[in-house]
């Protein structure tokens, strides 16, 4: 059970880390252009589009739970039709995207509010970034479900390409030929479709079987299916997939629930970057790097929610209750493992990793007051993102949706109440009851999953 946890977890951790390099890439390469509204643009447009990448987060959760229980099923026709559903979904969602996007950009910069002379230059890097919507959305349909069959090395060896472009592509466009951020926001274009291209490439070589079983009117072996199908079987299989009797409902609901749970995450986070803000430069920048070291945990965490995803997915397809209860058992060993070791490198090591992020010593010591929350909140939110995994794996979006109303109820009348007298403090307590009140909630809520296998 071990082995099958890491096969997934290490490879999703070493994926989550490359992520954002995309944007860490591009403000590296502006940062030596010497104007610091490059650096502005670049960090305008990145937040942007990682805001609204974020809601569309359902492509990859989605599809991981529902194909990891066909997958358990041994129904690998359903995981073919699955993915072409969250391949169309997606293609609807980025055509909508570029269809809307001066309206969407118009309203992001109404709330974010950029300088004068920031604004052309995010602008053109959001007008060129948005054709590359439909590489991304696809390649969260893809990820999906390839962690839903089982194969998280795939999505690991993308990202990876997909950084390597990016560094060339961008560097070549910059500094040879001079195309500042234009070359920026090509660079990452051209990166996020190679990316893209080419897991379509790996699901065809790897994966090539069970897309041939959308175009056969009834299951068969791989041995007695033939190799070639006509242009019309194929566009058969498709419509098939698409028109099969109830999909859409359950499909529906399950994305529905983890979008406005999303939304509410989304809120809780926005929020927390805002009123740091209001408590000026200092705290805001305090914040900011503190909240690297809980996204680096995060990362880790979330590998082995991958890992819940795509196991516990799958035993509840197959009916393996004791499989099931041994996985999530396992996990959450893991989860205590991974918990003590990045608590025991934050209480000992902090000041060390802060002079790595920042120079700035005064900065440095206006963090020490904060300095303990590095071990608050991670303990605070371990299970939490645990359990995401189990009930994306089993579905039970629901009971997710309900955990992020609960917090967020929780969030901010915690902050409100307690910030008049703890200040910055009370910020960082409401996000430690935050994460708090969705592992309790979800705990509490595990006997219903545990219902369904």
């Amino acid at each position: 059970m071990n082995r099958r946890i890491l096969r997934i977890a290490i490879p999703a951790i070493v994926s989550n880390i490359t992520v954002p390099l995309l944007g860490l890439i591009d403000l590296g390469i502006v940062g030596h252009l010497g104007a610091p509204a490059y650096i502005g643009a670049i960090a305008i447009g990145s937040m942007i589009f990682n805001l609204m990448y974020w809601l569309f987060a359902f492509l990859r959760m989605g599809t991981s739970g529902i194909t990891s229980q066909a997958f358990g099923r041994r129904d690998l026709t359903e995981d073919a039709r699955i993915l072409v559903r969250s391949m169309s979904i997606s293609a609807v969602i980025a055509f909508a995207l570029i269809v809307f996007q001066y309206p969407i950009r118009e309203l992001a910069f109404l709330l974010m509010r950029p300088d004068v002379n920031i604004r052309p230059l995010a602008t053109t890097y959001y007008n060129i970034c948005i054709w590359g919507s439909p590489a991304v959305l696809g390649l969260y349909s893809l990820s999906g479900w390839y962690v839903g069959m089982q194969n998280s090395r795939i999505p690991m060896f993308v990202a990876i390409a997909q950084n390597v472009v990016n560094i060339i592509v961008s560097l070549l466009l910059v500094f040879v030929l001079g195309m500042k951020v234009e070359g920026v926001a090509w660079g990452t274009v051209i990166a996020q479709w190679s990316g893209f291209l080419v897991n379509l490439l790996l699901c065809t070589k790897y994966y090539g079987k069970v897309v041939r079983k959308l175009y056969v009117s009834v299951p068969s072996t791989a041995k007695s299916m033939p190799q070639h199908f006509t242009l019309a079987e194929r566009w058969g299989g498709l419509k098939a997939a698409l028109r099969a009797e109830g999909w859409m409902r359950p499909f529906f609901k399950v994305n529905a629930h983890i979008f406005f749970r999303t939304l509410f995450m989304v809120s809780v986070n926005l929020f927390f970057t805002s009123a740091g803000s209001w408590q000026g430069e200092m705290t805001l920048a305090v914040n900011s790097l503190l909240l690297q070291f809980l996204l680096l945990f995060s990362y880790f965490m979330d590998g082995f929610a991958y890992a819940g995803e795509a196991l516990c997915g799958k035993y509840l397809g197959a009916h393996h209750p004791a499989l099931f209860s041994r996985a999530v058992r396992q996990l959450l060993l893991w989860g205590v493992l991974i918990l003590v070791l990045f608590t025991l490198v934050y209480g000992l090591f902090a000041e060390p990793l802060l002079g790595v992020l920042t120079n700035q010593t005064s900065v440095i010591v206006a963090s020490r007051p904060y300095q303990a929350w590095l071990m608050v909140v991670p303990a605070a939110g371990m299970l939490a993102y645990l359990w995401d995994g189990i009930y994306i794996g089993t579905t039970s979006t629901r009971q997710m949706l309900e955990s992020a109303i609960v917090a967020t109820c929780v969030y901010f009348p915690i902050y409100f109440c307690f910030h008049p007298m703890w200040g910055n403090h009370a910020l960082w307590l409401a996000y430690a009851l935050f994460l708090l009140s969705r592992s309790t909630y979800q705990t509490l809520r595990y006997p219903s999953v545990v219902r369904k296998v």
